[in-house]
């Protein structure tokens, strides 16, 4: 792995669960690996009260009780993490914050290089830049300055593109990391690979041999303890508007020119610009928004989304999209993309299902066996190929059989965590896996009408706690005489799902 300058990372919002459960287990285990530069410092920054020693204590005591950790090494992390109190939304107090940097500058010879990381509530996306900025913390005369900014970026279209004009008075786009973990994943990176290193399949890659594509991903879990801030966004928010069509635009992109971070986001955009609007034909046809109700699976009740700690009684939020949609360009004219994501699934699964088309001569009978390549992202990441073989025997009968890999046999080789890999990345100054504002407000444009579309009262459909979705989802596909693929049908464990 490239080894980054000497740097200080900022991480606000230090004191709430997504730098306890991810960012500072990522950067220990960098640290451990010997990922992290030579000298650099890490300075928590929130408005809870906490010394050095107190903060530092609070997440040793965190990596004990969830990572294996071996204690020299963490004592050794430890007296990289400092702390600073600090009302985020108080410009003045950021005199302080600049005085900080000053003397971890000077002890850990960091050269003014910063990462600022945003792990607040999207609230604040806006604040923070502006009040940095008044302090000259976003200029790069001493330094690189690099902001990294968490989603949801925006609420709709109006209010991203509001966001993004007021990030832009401060930092400049090549200053602005916008990150989604779905980028971060081996599997989803390794698309690329599979695509254009293989003589043998980019050619297939295209309307006349694929039917149509499946990406799904589903949740066995409801939404635990984000029922409030769930019932303000939904799945539409939450999932299809930025990891699924990042996905999308992975899977069906043009060859870049070269792998750097202009050439990939300028491929990426240009999908995500060829997606057909939906039109109002669209939205009543080709969209199935679902809520879960309460059920009983294998002895276990499992309640309605309303039941939910912090959910509304009333509430019509979704926790299930279905939706198909098309890529209008040469390479895809007329292959359906059919997009799921929900909670309370049978499973946690993502993954992408290519469906090939059958021999145009059914010279085997009208059931010869589907021709389908499935590239699971989580969990046990890995790629599945099936085709028909002559079935053992007399006759000519074919059936269907697989090859499948699986990165857990790898055993030698060590994967980086989604935040591993960002991490770094942007220490790095390397944008390529993370979002640039013209692709954000291209997907935000995309899902604008069904955001508009799910306040109609007739929208919404339920389906029971445990299931595959709506029947209406079924319905969908079945009308082109489709079907989704079902991982983990006969599921007895709901927390694993083979490949």
């Amino acid at each position: 792995m490239d080894i980054p300058n000497n740097s200080c990372i900022v991480i606000f919002g230090a004191s709430g669960d997504l730098t306890h459960r991810k960012l500072i287990p990522a950067l220990y285990h960098l640290f451990a690996n010997q990922g992290l530069p030579e000298s650099f410092a890490i300075l928590g920054v929130s408005r809870t009260h906490f010394t050095d020693q107190e903060f530092r204590d609070k997440l040793l005591g965190i990596l004990r009780e969830t990572e294996t950790v071996d204690e020299n090494t963490l004592s050794a992390f430890a007296n990289h993490l400092y702390y600073q109190g600090l009302n985020t939304s108080d410009v003045e107090q950021y005199a302080q914050l600049k005085a900080r940097l000053d003397l971890l500058q000077d002890h850990h010879q960091t050269e003014g290089n910063t990462l600022f990381y945003l792990a607040t509530p999207p609230s604040l996306y806006g604040v923070i830049p502006e009040c940095l900025a008044a302090h000259g913390l976003n200029t790069e005369e001493n330094g690189w300055k690099r902001l990294v900014v968490e989603k949801p970026f925006g609420y709709d279209l109006a209010s991203a593109e509001a966001l993004d004009a007021k990030i832009h008075q401060h930092f400049n786009e090549q200053q602005i990391y916008r990150i989604d973990h779905y980028l971060g994943k081996e599997t989803v990176q390794n698309l690329l690979v599979f695509r254009f290193a293989n003589g043998m399949f980019e050619p297939l890659w295209n309307r006349n041999f694929i039917d149509y594509i499946e990406i799904t991903a589903a949740e066995s879990l409801g939404v635990e303890e984000r029922g409030g801030y769930y019932d303000g966004a939904g799945a539409v928010r939450d999932m299809l508007q930025n990891h699924l069509l990042q996905v999308l635009a992975m899977v069906s992109m043009e060859p870049p020119s070269a792998i750097n971070a202009n050439s990939m986001r300028d491929e990426v955009y240009k999908v995500l610009r060829s997606l057909k609007p939906l039109s109002e034909h669209d939205l009543k046809r080709n969209l199935v928004l679902g809520q879960y109700t309460e059920s009983q699976v294998r002895g276990q009740n499992l309640p309605a989304y309303r039941a939910e700690h912090g959910v509304a009684d009333d509430s019509r939020v979704e926790t299930y999209v279905g939706l198909k949609m098309e890529v209008n360009n040469w390479r895809w004219n007329g292959v359906p993309f059919y997009v799921r994501t929900g909670k309370r699934l049978p499973t946690r699964v993502t993954e992408v299902v290519i469906h090939f088309k059958k021999t145009p001569h059914p010279v085997f009978g009208a059931d010869a066996p589907e021709n389908k390549l499935v590239i699971r992202i989580q969990p046990d990441e890995g790629i599945l190929m099936s085709f028909g073989l002559k079935k053992p025997g007399a006759g000519f009968t074919a059936e269907q059989v697989s090859m499948d890999f699986h990165y857990k046999e790898l055993s030698e080789t060590t994967m980086l965590s989604a935040y591993e890999r960002l991490l770094l990345d942007a220490m790095n100054g390397d944008a390529t896996l993370f979002a640039r504002s013209d692709a954000v407000h291209a997907c935000w444009d995309f899902v604008q009408p069904i955001l508009d579309f799910k306040e109609r009262p007739q929208s919404l459909y339920g389906y029971a706690a445990g299931t595959w979705g709506p029947i209406e989802a079924e319905q969908m596909l079945a009308r082109s005489e489709r079907q989704w693929r079902y991982p983990c049908k006969n599921l007895t464990d709901t927390e694993y799902c083979e490949l």
